[in-house]
């Protein structure tokens, strides 16, 4: 290969795929004959040779430093074309493929400059193409002018782009290429690609001693900025696909033309775009002209013409084959010799359409007689109406043949399949067509369109053929239920639509319940829908598919039920979800429950409207008893009650016992402080003066107990009170004698140690209190086990945090109040449960709301106490110092690695130990390190933040009340105390129950203790610390409930002052991550007794993942800063925690 095989693709390009064949073709069949070939090496040469194609043409090339210097040739498509033509790149390709040539002269140099003058001459007026051509040819006039006072040219806004269209109608190609330039000069853009790339780095680039600028776009003038946006475009493309294609076989040449821009689909529309109104340079088959681009329409007319044989002619009034017809994405175009027409979706789909079946079939006209003219007038004429022109065809011919109006006529039944059957008439006048039978009237001039629209509207909607009977047919369900809710109203805006009695008789049904009865009768709730007017037999199917969000059901007869916002139909499923119907118990019309769903039903019957409610005297009565609203505040309180009770704890006594009444259980639920206890002792006092006989069972946490007794004490009177404890022997004998007392106190875990000797005692309380009821939570627990064993009349519960993490924490308490009211677990799970927490079942959750609320009574104190002063909480956050995030940051990359490893091979459930320990870590890590680090001596940021904090209100005159989860963390603090010499009292799970009442009584009363450590488990219940002020949660727990618990030893009736709450919170911790997720877990409770918002659930195993997922995407770059200067420590922290991990863990878990 002589030729450098670059200057070779280059020249494929500049000639396109046509020329560059036909150069093939050439040079194989030897019609190249060198006549003189200089070479010197594949960048540097020189040839020109005589090539015979129709006839001969004498060429010429020069090659200098892999630049085309110069091309001439005597051919015309020379003349006309940008660059090289077939003859030229012949004559290349004959000298790259045989050496032989080399050093061959057949002409001399006079014979060489005669060809390029004779060239030169022949071509004086055409335009050379050649960057190269031009500079030499006016070199000398450049000379000449030299002298005069020349700037430097200032560009701004003034160079302009030039597009040349290029359209080849052998190929169908269409390309465009630029020429850039000002008022004084134009040059070719040769390379589209290094436009490009000037433009987006605002290179300064120099065309040709006329033209040099810096490539911004406000270099351009006005007209030129859509011009330049289109290059921009396609530059790009081209740029990009050269720069992919063919990366690896350059030789073969690139994938897309550098100098031009072909026109494709998505072409055209831009173009059209670019240069709509414009006049530009236009070449099409060797013949350079103007061409305009228009919105106008082409005009274009078909003309119909009667020939003297009776027979019509149908042609266009143009010449078919010299109308281009080209595709773009959105629209087609029209090319004739002076305007490109962007053609109208109307236009294209009728006279261009029309346009390109002639085309297609090769047609200049087509003939037809008149017994087509109806489908001509039916068919085509609606079609191309706007360009059609009548010869030699009269008014009358017109009429006669022309399409009358369409009616059509629907005729709706259904069969004995319960099908819906369509019988369809096409009206024209008096005459009437059945679409179906071939019996066609020959005479009448149809609308073949507009039948064929109404055929496919049937056909979309699903109806099939019925041929036996002719007539359409709808068989499916689905297709019948949305005819009747929706295309009905489509056909009857179109057609004539009628209707048989047989058909209005199954239309679309809602249900209703005329007449409902209600009654109350030994104990047992009895519902009667008899009246509702469908068959009760239906009804398990009807709320089947209404469970399944069906839209409709069919009964029977063929009729069907709407089941989308149907108050009936959610009326019957609120009604059997909440209570458990079973249907085949259904056939009489009567339903029979406990006496405890009364309260459900009610809330049910609130929302049902136009149907007569029959209540006898029982059932009003409990319904007016357990209204909330309609609790009395003035009611008489117990005579052995000491002191009085405040407005919102009368109406509590009242609830409680209206549901006693009733044998209902119930939940005490207000907020933390508000006096359950002192509601609750007044039941229990009521019942010990009028009536007594039987003790009361109260069961708290072991720690309450004797909180209990002293709460008897400071509000009843008489009230005979024993607390369970002592030793086994002491306390079976306190057993023996509960019927000495009115009042029984025990302890979780002294019930379920005793609970074989209350088994044996067979004693039934007249009321059992479990207080602090989220101990039940977990109905597995041995907690739950023995106090449901417990017999009594009438259970309560007691406890400002019913749900704390998940909805079966409230079936565990439901089941200890009234056993079996939310069902099995297993059903309340599937019912309820895992619709609201999984699927988000609003449904589900307004059920379950309805089913709960009239039996929990929950208060908080802005809405009771409005005399209580002011609670703020602050966030404070603290930052790590160095070494204390080096240790975090370190820990967090192991136990993230460590934990992924444990969970693929252990699996999730079976890694909750190493998923605690490795939270606990981090816990402490902000906490302080010393936790679990030995010889820790760097100190934490966060203590120093909590130290200042106690100082600074200790000055103010505060006393504060510390909770943290680590019992350990308090031993550092102590010792910070002690050295600022400040008096302190300590709390935890190890302080004796007698020891805590006197730590309280004096901590309130002694102005000189200023701090009180309190272990957040051990101390955050039962305790009334109003002598506190401020309150500091040093560590966040993961349940917000916990804390505000804690919170409310200072924040309760009696508080005078306002209280201060701070969270001591690190950033880029852990700790960030617990609070967001308490306050998503405050929503929990809420949402069921309060709000309508969502719900959330435990920690799932991606949330567990997520938390150091998140961390250390926060935490990764500092990690990474730190990680050489760790390794040495981390080997030492590695063996400290193999020795303490196991005690750590317990210790503090």
């Amino acid at each position: 290969m002589l030729v450098n095989p670059m200057i070779l693709e280059d020249l494929y390009n500049d000639s396109g795929m046509t020329r560059k064949e036909k150069a093939i073709k050439y040079q194989k069949e030897k019609k190249v004959e060198i006549k003189n070939f200089e070479y010197e090496n594949a960048n540097n040469f020189e040839v020109s040779a005589t090539v015979y194609g129709n006839k001969p043409y004498r060429t010429y090339v020069n090659i200098k430093d892999g630049i085309l210097e110069d091309v001439t040739c005597t051919c015309e498509d020379y003349y006309n074309h940008y660059s090289i033509c077939k003859h030229a790149l012949a004559t290349v390709l004959e000298i790259n493929n045989n050496p032989q040539h080399i050093g061959q002269k057949v002409d001399n140099r006079q014979e060489l400059d005669k060809i390029k003058e004779i060239n030169m001459e022949t071509s004086k007026d055409q335009t050379y193409r050649n960057f190269k051509q031009i500079v030499n040819l006016l070199y000398q006039e450049e000379m000449e002018n030299i002298a005069e006072d020349t700037e430097e040219l200032k560009i701004n806004g003034n160079i302009k782009l030039e597009p040349i269209i290029y359209y080849d109608k052998f190929q169908g190609d269409m390309k465009v290429e630029m020429k850039i330039g000002t008022s004084k000069r134009m040059y070719k853009l040769k390379n589209l690609p290094e436009f490009y790339t000037r433009m987006m780095e605002k290179d300064y680039y120099k065309y040709g001693e006329k033209l040099e600028f810096v490539h911004t776009k406000e270099a351009f003038n006005e007209d030129s900025q859509k011009i330049l946006e289109f290059i921009m475009k396609y530059a790009e493309i081209i740029k990009y696909a050269n720069s992919n294609s063919n990366s690896n076989y350059r030789y073969y040449g690139k994938a897309l033309s550098e100098g031009n821009i072909i026109v494709g689909n998505s072409g055209i529309d831009d173009l059209f775009e670019t240069l709509n109104g414009k006049e530009v340079n236009f070449k099409r088959d060797f013949v350079n002209g103007k061409i305009i681009f228009t919105e106008e329409q082409p005009d274009i007319k078909f003309i119909m013409k009667k020939k003297e044989d009776g027979k019509f002619r149908l042609y266009p009034n143009v010449k078919i084959y010299e109308e281009i017809i080209l595709k773009g994405r959105k629209y087609k175009y029209v090319l004739d010799d002076k305007k490109i027409y962007r053609c109208s979706k109307e236009f294209e789909i009728s006279t261009l359409k029309l346009l390109e079946i002639f085309k297609q079939n090769y047609l200049t006209e087509i003939e037809f007689g008149e017994n087509e003219l109806p489908d001509f007038y039916s068919i085509i004429m609606p079609k191309v109406k706007n360009s059609i022109m009548m010869k030699n065809v009269k008014d009358e011919e017109v009429e006669k043949y022309k399409p009358k109006e369409l009616i059509v006529k629907m005729f709706l039944d259904f069969n004995k399949n319960n099908y819906l059957v369509a019988d369809v008439k096409f009206c024209y006048d008096k005459d009437e067509v059945n679409p179906l039978l071939d019996d066609i009237n020959a005479n009448i001039s149809r609308n073949k369109i507009k039948e064929t629209k109404a055929l496919n509207m049937l056909r979309k909607t699903g109806f099939m053929l019925d041929t036996k009977n002719a007539r359409f047919i709808l068989p499916d369900d689905e297709d019948i239920y949305r005819f009747l809710t929706q295309d009905i109203n489509y056909y009857m805006k179109y057609f004539e639509v009628m209707v048989t009695d047989n058909f209005k008789s199954k239309q679309i049904r809602m249900p209703k319940i005329k007449e409902l009865g209600v009654r109350v009768e030994n104990d047992l709730l009895t519902i009667d829908i008899s009246k509702i007017d469908i068959d009760i037999k239906e009804l398990k199917d009807i709320m089947e598919k209404y469970v399944l969000k069906k839209k409709y059901y069919r009964l029977k007869d063929g009729s069907f039920i709407n089941l989308e916002e149907n108050k009936e139909i959610e009326f019957l499923d609120k009604l059997s979800t909440g209570m458990d119907i079973n249907y085949d118990e259904l056939k009489n019309g009567e339903i029979r429950l406990p006496v405890n769903r009364s309260l459900y039903l009610n809330q049910l019957l609130n929302g049902l409207k136009g149907t007569e409610l029959i209540k006898n005297s029982e059932y009003k009565n409990i319904i007016g008893g357990l209204n909330k609203e309609r609790l009395e505040e003035n009611i008489d309180i117990p005579n052995n009650l000491s002191g009085t009770l405040r407005y919102y704890q009368k109406t509590g006594y009242q609830w409680l016992k209206t549901l006693d009444k009733y044998h209902f259980g119930g939940i005490l639920a207000d907020d933390m402080g508000l006096g359950k206890t002192v509601q609750m002792l007044s039941v229990i006092v009521d019942y010990a003066e009028n009536i007594g006989g039987r003790a009361s069972l109260v069961v708290s946490p072991s720690s309450l107990t004797l909180n209990w007794l002293n709460e008897v004490g400071k509000f009843t009177q008489n009230l005979k009170t024993c607390v369970i404890r002592g030793t086994l022997t002491e306390r079976k004998k306190a057993i023996e004698d509960i019927d000495k007392y009115d009042l029984i106190i025990t302890s979780y875990d002294l019930l379920k140690r005793d609970i074989e000797l209350y088994r044996e005692k067979d004693y039934k309380f007249r009321y059992i209190i479990a207080d602090e009821a989220q101990y039940l939570k977990n109905s597995t627990t041995q907690n739950a086990k023995a106090i449901k064993q417990i017999k009594a009349d009438t259970r309560y519960a007691l406890t400002g945090t019913p749900i704390e993490n998940s909805l079966s924490e409230l079936w565990s308490i439901f089941d200890f109040i009234m056993p079996g009211y939310l069902f099995s677990y297993r059903k309340f799970k599937s019912t309820y449960e895992l619709p609201i927490v999984k699927k988000e079942d609003d449904r589900a959750m307004q059920k379950l709301k309805m089913l709960i609320e009239p039996f929990v009574l929950r208060r908080n104190k802005k809405e009771v106490l409005t005399e209580l002063p002011d609670k703020t909480v602050t966030v404070l956050n603290n930052e790590m110092n160095d070494e204390q995030q080096k240790i975090y940051l370190n820990y967090l990359a192991q136990a993230k690695q460590e934990l992924k490893e444990q969970i693929e091979l252990n699996g999730y459930e079976h890694s909750h130990m190493q998923i605690l320990a490795a939270l606990t870590r981090l816990r402490q890590i902000c906490c302080h390190p010393s936790l679990f680090i030995k010889d820790y001596k760097e100190g934490s940021s966060k203590l120093d933040q909590c130290i200042e904090i106690i100082q600074d209100a200790i000055n103010g005159g505060h006393k504060i009340l510390l909770f943290s989860g680590y019992t350990s963390m308090f031993e550092i603090i102590e010792k910070e105390l002690k050295i600022r010499g400040i008096t302190y009292f300590k709390l935890t799970g190890s302080t004796k129950v007698e020891d805590r009442i006197q730590l309280v009584d004096e901590f309130n009363d002694n102005s000189d203790v200023k701090v009180f450590l309190i272990s957040l488990k051990a101390g955050g219940t039962g305790l009334n610390l109003t002598g506190a002020d401020m309150v500091i949660h040093y560590d966040p727990w993961w349940n917000i409930s916990t804390e505000n618990q804690a919170t409310d030893r200072a924040y309760r009736i009696g508080q005078k002052n306002n209280v201060q709450v701070y969270k001591l919170i690190t950033k880029n911790s852990i700790e960030e991550k617990i609070y967001e997720l308490q306050e998503r877990k405050a929503q929990l409770a809420d949402n069921m007794l309060d709000t309508k918002t969502k719900f959330i659930s435990k920690l799932s195993k991606d949330e567990i993942m997520d938390l150091f997922e998140w961390f250390w995407r926060r935490n990764e770059r500092l990690y990474n800063s730190y990680r050489w200067r760790l390794g040495r420590m981390w080997s030492r922290l590695s063996n400290c925690q193999a020795r303490n991990k196991s005690k750590i863990i317990w210790d503090e878990t």
